[in-house]
């Protein structure tokens, strides 16, 4: 007969693990003094790297202090806690299109910017006349800026707007120095210095672009059947 001892109950009840029987004590000044050691490895690892050397590249509108604001290089920032997550700033400025960031050990940061360069200005239906980029993006104006940008093609209608139809008509055009795009409902018009062209349909316009060039200094009409020529 088997004791008390060897019954199957006692055998399939859970057995405390080795580590359960040492003393509570002893456990706990363990994970205390790992955690004391590790908080001091982390606070010893920001003192020793912090980010001493910052390089910006490919600012232009922007200036370099803007730059390592919106990176959030702040002075003595931990270089081993520094990456894209932290610059991730850099991208809700419109002016920045990209963005890259390079650590080099020990201390040095390098961020490169890819600026978004103004293609025209596009007056709103307030009247207010702001910089867009290619991909519609809005940019601000600045006033040491403003003077040399006015040449831009200037983008104007009414109705709804088609900002981003415009742009793809000073894109199609590009070899043709646009200085206006006119929207309305019913189409859009492209002013040439010398002649324009205009379409009720922004496809059949951008389709038969480049046979502008045939007609220098007349004003063209393209229609879904056709184009028409008018001195």
């Amino acid at each position: 007969m088997s004791g008390p001892g060897d019954s199957d109950s006692e055998l399939s009840a859970p057995v405390p693990s080795v580590s359960t029987l040492r003393p509570p004590s002893r456990r706990r000044w363990w994970w205390i003094g790992g955690g004391a050691v590790l908080s001091g490895a982390l606070a010893a690892s920001w003192f020793a790297l912090p980010i001493r050397t910052v390089e910006v590249m490919g600012e232009q509108h922007l200036n370099d202090g803007q730059v390592r604001e919106l990176a959030g290089l702040t002075p003595d920032f931990g270089w081993l806690y520094y990456g894209a997550w932290r610059a991730r700033g850099l991208l809700d400025d419109p002016w920045v299109l990209s963005a890259s960031v390079t650590r080099r050990f020990p201390d040095a940061v390098t961020v490169q910017v890819n600026e978004r360069s103004p293609v025209a200005r596009w007056q709103k239906e307030d009247g207010t006349v702001v910089w867009v980029a290619a991909d519609s993006t809005i940019l601000p104006m600045t006033p040491e800026k403003s003077a040399e940008l006015t040449a831009l093609p200037l983008i104007q209608g009414w109705g709804p707007s088609r900002l981003e139809d415009a742009l793809k008509v000073l894109t199609a055009l590009g070899g043709y120095n646009v200085e206006s795009v006119a929207y309305t409902p019913t189409g859009l018009r492209a002013k040439m210095p010398t002649g324009s062209v205009w379409s009720g349909d922004l496809k059949f316009l951008l389709k038969y672009a480049g046979s502008i060039g045939m007609y220098p200094k007349q004003n063209i009409n393209i229609y879904p059947w056709g184009v028409s020529v008018q001195e």
